[in-house]
């Protein structure tokens, strides 16, 4: 661990995809090839896993340490690993903390806790109780996930919530940003990258991502990048350098894939990576566990010509020995 890539919260920082068999086990050897397919682009900084694009609400403390595990076996002496910490109870948050920096995570990306939602943005210290005791529990760099301050559930942190933590938990280090309001997201960037100890914005507006990243956020952190984080990379790298045209050039590819991601029901968005990974010959199956269901046929063809107006480049189709290579055994 003492090797591991130094973390820096910058850049493209793409979340991983989590395959599974149909059986709804993890498909190691699956995901050991996305893996290695995700951290090949060159630009990335970092790989989140254990986040809403592994679906880790369906996976045990168990799977997400082994998940983990092969993390670190296949790319973690080139990048940073950032682990997710979902969960609702403040102590099992703490608990997957340690496990997190004890398998060799470098920052772990925070979740709102549940229990906050209907009312918790009216109470700061719930935030504060939440955040800090996961920060005594581990050493690593936190990210904290800002929701939408509205809706049904309402787990977003005020602005003036966010400064306070930043204030008083040194390892904050940066927010990823889905506050679904562009003001918001204007003033976040502006305020918390210009505190006496900034905290750098990492958007995960993907819907929107070109005006996301001319507010200057410092980088993003998204599920899309699980297929498409060479375009991601492309106009990153083109808004850090102000070359508007390429910025633009990057967007117009990539911005088929965004609207066929994110089109309503938005809770499909990594039920539709998935079967963009399939149709792009990357991974076998796209089996998504429930309550998540498998997309309709329209929904896929829809799929496919995002991919095509993308013009993103199919892997050679897996042959019959190569499938049967990622099947389970037994």
């Amino acid at each position: 661990m003492a090797d591991r890539p130094r973390f820096r919260p910058e850049g493209v920082i793409p979340a991983c995809l989590l395959p599974f068999h149909e059986d709804f086990s993890i498909d190691e050897a699956s995901y050991r090839a996305h893996l290695r397919d995700v951290a090949s682009v060159r630009g990335i900084t970092a790989l989140t896993v254990n986040a809403h694009a592994s679906e880790v609400a369906t996976c045990t403390e168990a799977e997400q340490r082994r998940v983990v595990e092969i993390t670190l076996e296949e790319v973690g002496d080139r990048l940073p690993v950032v682990h997710g910490i979902y969960a609702d109870g403040s102590h099992q948050a703490a608990r997957l903390a340690r496990q997190a920096e004890a398998g060799g995570a470098s920052a772990l990306l925070v979740f709102p806790s549940n229990t906050m939602a209907m009312g918790g943005q009216l109470r700061p210290e719930m935030a504060w109780a939440h955040v800090a005791t996961i920060a005594e529990a581990s050493s690593l760099p936190l990210i904290l996930f800002q929701y939408p301050l509205t809706g049904p559930a309402g787990l977003g942190y005020p602005l003036e919530t966010i400064v306070m933590l930043a204030e008083r938990i040194p390892s904050l280090v940066a927010i990823k940003d889905w506050c679904a309001d562009p003001v918001l997201h204007e003033r976040q960037v502006q305020v918390l990258q210009s505190l006496p100890r900034p905290v750098s914005v990492l958007t995960t507006h993907s819907a929107w991502l070109l005006s996301s990243l001319v507010t200057g956020c410092r980088g993003l952190l998204s599920g899309a990048g699980s297929v498409v984080a060479e375009l991601q990379v492309a106009m990153f790298e083109a808004v850090r350098r102000g070359d508007l045209e390429a910025a633009r050039a990057a967007h117009a590819r990539y911005l088929p894939m965004a609207q066929a991601f994110y089109a309503p029901p938005f809770l499909d968005m990594h039920n539709r990576m998935k079967e963009a990974l399939v149709l792009l010959g990357k991974l076998p199956r796209a089996v998504v566990r429930p309550p998540l269901v498998k997309l309709p046929p329209a929904e896929i063809a829809r799929l496919e010509a995002a991919i095509r107006t993308a013009g993103l480049e199919r892997a050679r189709p897996l042959d019959r020995a190569a499938r049967a290579r990622l099947e389970p055994v037994g």
